[in-house]
């Protein structure tokens, strides 16, 4: 079931994740959904928050050419089966640093230059609830740090000079907008979610 992805202005993008204790049916059907919604969008990673809940769950897919440094490159992250679904997702070590242009589900048109780290290294339950670690680079990476911020109440707007937000003032305030008159409507759900079917 695809979901309603909030855009910039609602609340729920500034919860903090609740961790993740037991795995239930409930949990897994939320990150199929989560995976639905963010396919549909034509994205690459979707956090639990921009969905209005706020388990400590995200999921990431990142398209082959995507994981290349270079058109017909080998792949950066080769060993890393996609779709992702990180639950209770920890950066253990990052190191290296590099600027890339990042753009969110929850920013309709809004492109930035962000600084993250090239690679981490992650910890992360699965939906089989285990532990596993992995080390990751370039795009992929990008895309989990991305996530991660969203789990944390952290938005990429947060990662730019105040100059640069500034800047793009009214884009932000016309998605801002949007959002609060949809709250208005009354399309808002008891988990802080907008219905789509209201």
């Amino acid at each position: 079931m695809k979901l309603e992805i909030l855009n910039y202005g609602h609340p729920m993008l500034r919860k903090k994740r609740r961790p993740i204790s037991d795995i239930t049916e409930a949990t897994r059907q939320l990150a199929r959904d989560m995976l639905d919604t963010m396919y549909d969008a034509v994205g690459v990673g979707l956090a639990a928050q921009q969905v209005g809940r706020t388990e400590a769950l995200c999921v990431v897919d990142i398209p082959p050419g995507l994981d290349v440094v270079e058109e017909d490159g080998p792949p950066q992250n080769p060993d890393v089966p996609m779709p992702l679904i990180l639950m209770n997702p920890e950066i253990l070590e990052s190191e290296g640093s590099i600027k890339g242009t990042e753009g969110c589900l929850s920013f309709p048109e809004i492109h930035l230059e962000i600084k993250r780290s090239e690679t981490i290294r992650l910890a992360y339950t699965d939906l089989a609830g285990a532990r596993c670690t992995i080390e990751v680079r370039g795009f992929l990476a990008r895309a989990i740090q991305h996530e991660i911020d969203h789990l944390d109440g952290i938005l990429f707007i947060d990662h730019v000079s105040e100059v640069r937000r500034l800047g793009m003032g009214g884009q932000l305030k016309r998605i801002k907008k949007e959002t609060l008159e949809k709250t208005k409507e009354g399309r808002v759900q008891e988990n802080g979610g907008l219905n789509r079917s209201a």
